[in-house]
C-alpha cells in the first residue's frame, strides 16, 4: 500500500479522496491555488502546499509543479480526482517518469481512450455496437458529404479529443455542412491541441446510460450496474441516478460484461465508466470516461462498495475487494448536482459568498460537498456546491426523498439550481421514467415549476415572525414536519 498520496484536484472531490485515504490509514497531501488557500479540503487533508495562483492552467494543470510538490512531500501516489489532468497522458506519463504512481490507467491507454475514434475502433472489436458514422477521422468536406449521404441527417461533428460535450455540432442539413465543419476543426484545435473531427449518426432524443467498471492488474475486470445521467443541459449531466428505468437485469448483465471485458482488452486499469446511447431498445458506445466520475456515489449507494478505495487498492498492485457473482444492486439511489447557477437566468454561474451553508439529513441521505458554513465559491472553476445524492428501498421511495431533502437543503448567500431539482423531483414525466438527454429543453413548463414553487416557500415564509432568512427557513421546515405535509 502506498505510503502518501497527493491529491491533485480540489473541492469536493478532493475532499471525497481524503476521507477514503484516512480510512485506508495513507496520509493525504492536498494541493491548493490561491484562490484556494482557505477551502475546506485544505484543512482536511494531513499535509497541503501551494502551487500557484488562481488561473488553473498555472496552479491544478501546473505538471512540472504537482509533480514538484509531490517528490517534496515523499508522495509516492497521486490521486487525479476527474477533471483537470485526471485524463490527461501527459501527466500520467511525468508521474511514471517521476516514480509516482498515478491512480488511474497507464499513460498508453490514456492516450488511446482519448482518441475518440480509435476508441470507437477498440470497443467494435470487441463487440460493442457503435453509433453509424466514421472509422477514422473526416479528410475534408467531401469525405464528411459523403458519410453523411451514407448514414443519413442529422449527423453530430465531433472532436477526436474532445468529451463532456465541448464542441459537438448538430447539422440537420447539406447547406449547413460546410460551416459548421470549419467551426468544428476550429474548436477542436483550439481546444483539445487535436484539429481532428468525426462524424456520428445523431440520435434525437436517446437516454445516456454508462456502466461503472473496475479493472485489476490481475485480469479481474468487472462492473458495479449502470446509472442514468439524461437529466442534462448542453451536455452536461444534473441529474444521475441507479439503476435505470430502461435496463432489465438481462441487459445490465450482458452489457456491463461486455464493458468491463472491452476495457480490460486494452490493457485498462482502475475505476472508469463506460458510457452509451440508449435508443429504441439499443445501445451505442458513447466513450470510456478513464476517472472517478463526479455521480460515482449513486453506485456506491446501491452496492455498498466505495469506488475511491478500490481505486487506490487496485494501483497499489491489489485485486479489487469484489468479485462478479457478490455485485448486488439494492434499492434505488438519485443523485442531485447543487451549483451555484441561477436556473430562471439561464444557469448563469453564481460565484460568490456563502454566508451559511445548512444540509439536509435523516434516512438515506448522502452530501458530497467542499463546503461548511460560510465559504467561497470561486469564479474560477467549476461553480459545484456539493452533491446531494439519497437511497430508497426503489424509485417512488428515493424521489420523495430527494424531494424533503432538498426542501430542507438552507444555502444563503448565492442563488443555487436547487429550485430547478425540486421542479424535475415534481416533474410528472421524470416520476415515470420517461427521460431523454432533451428532457430539460422539451420539458417547458420547468420555468412555471421553478417559479410557482418559489412562489409557494416565500407565501410559507411571510407568515412567519420576522427573524433572519435562515432562521425563517428553519421556522418553515418545522412547521412542515409538525403539520405531517410538505411546504
Amino acid at each position: 500500500m502506498f505510503d502518501k498520496i497527493l491529491v491533485a484536484n480540489r473541492g469536493e472531490i478532493a475532499i471525497r479522496i481524503i476521507r477514503a485515504c484516512r480510512e485506508m490509514g495513507i496520509p493525504s497531501v492536498a494541493v491548493f491555488s490561491e484562490a484556494d488557500r482557505d477551502a475546506l479540503f485544505t484543512r482536511y487533508a494531513n499535509h497541503s502546499c501551494p502551487i500557484g495562483p488562481a488561473a488553473a492552467i498555472r496552479s491544478y494543470l501546473n505538471i512540472p509543479l504537482i509533480i514538484e510538490k509531490a517528490k517534496e512531500s515523499g508522495s509516492d501516489a497521486v490521486h487525479p480526482g476527474y477533471g483537470f489532468l485526471a485524463e490527461n497522458p501527459e501527466f500520467a506519463s511525468a508521474c511514471e517518469s517521476a516514480g509516482i504512481k498515478f491512480i488511474g490507467p497507464s499513460s498508453r491507454v490514456l492516450e488511446l481512450l482519448g482518441d475518440k475514434v480509435a476508441a470507437r475502433r477498440e470497443m467494435q472489436k470487441n463487440g460493442i455496437p457503435v453509433v453509424p458514422g466514421t472509422d477514422a477521422c473526416v479528410e475534408g468536406y467531401e469525405h464528411a458529404r459523403s458519410v453523411a449521404k451514407r448514414i443519413g441527417y442529422p449527423i453530430i461533428l465531433k472532436p477526436a479529443g474532445g468529451g463532456g460535450g465541448i464542441g459537438m455540432t448538430i447539422v440537420d442539413d447539406e447547406k449547413r455542412l460546410h460551416g459548421a465543419l470549419e467551426s468544428a476543426y476550429k474548436i477542436a484545435g483550439t481546444t483539445f491541441g487535436i484539429p481532428d473531427v468525426y462524424i456520428e449518426k445523431y440520435l434525437p432524443n436517446p437516454r445516456h446510460i454508462e456502466f461503472q467498471i473496475l479493472v485489476d492488474s490481475r485480469g479481474n475486470a468487472i462492473h458495479l450496474g449502470e446509472r442514468e445521467c439524461s437529466i442534462q443541459r448542453r451536455h452536461q449531466k444534473l441529474i444521475e441516478e441507479s439503476p435505470s428505468t430502461a435496463v432489465s437485469g438481462e441487459m445490465r448483465a450482458s452489457m456491463g460484461r461486455l464493458a468491463a471485458e472491452a476495457a480490460g482488452s486494452v490493457g485498462y486499469e482502475g475505476a472508469g465508466t463506460v458510457e452509451f446511447l440508449f435508443s429504441k431498445g439499443e445501445f451505442y458506445f458513447l466513450e470510456v470516461n478513464a476517472r472517478v466520475q463526479v455521480e460515482h456515489p449513486v453506485t456506491e449507494m446501491v452496492t455498498g462498495i466505495d469506488i475511491v478505495k478500490e481505486q487506490i487498492r487496485i494501483a497499489s498492485g491489489l485485486p479489487t475487494s469484489v468479485r462478479q457473482e457478490n455485485v448486488r444492486i439494492r434499492g434505488h439511489a438519485i443523485e442531485c448536482r447543487i451549483n451555484a447557477e441561477d436556473p430562471l437566468k439561464d444557469f448563469v454561474p453564481t460565484p460568490g459568498k456563502i454566508h451559511s451553508h445548512h444540509p439536509p439529513g435523516g434516512p438515506g441521505i448522502r452530501i458530497d460537498s467542499g463546503v461548511c458554513g460560510a465559504a467561497a465559491i470561486p469564479p474560477f472553476y467549476d461553480p459545484i456546491v456539493s452533491k446531494l445524492i439519497v437511497w430508497g428501498g426503489d424509485r417512488k421511495e428515493a424521489i420523495h426523498r430527494m424531494r424533503r431533502a432538498l426542501y430542507e437543503y438552507i444555502i444563503d448567500g448565492v442563488d443555487t439550481n436547487i429550485l430547478f431539482h425540486r421542479a424535475v423531483m415534481e416533474n410528472e414525466r421524470f416520476v415515470e421514467g420517461d427521460l431523454g438527454t432533451h428532457f430539460i429543453d422539451t420539458e417547458t413548463t420547468l420555468i412555471e415549476d421553478m417559479e410557482r414553487i418559489a412562489r409557494r416557500e416565500k407565501t410559507l415564509r411571510e407568515k412567519l415572525p420576522a427573524q433572519s432568512l435562515e432562521k425563517k427557513k428553519i421556522a418553515a421546515i418545522a412547521a412542515a414536519a409538525y403539520r405531517g405535509k410538505p411546504a
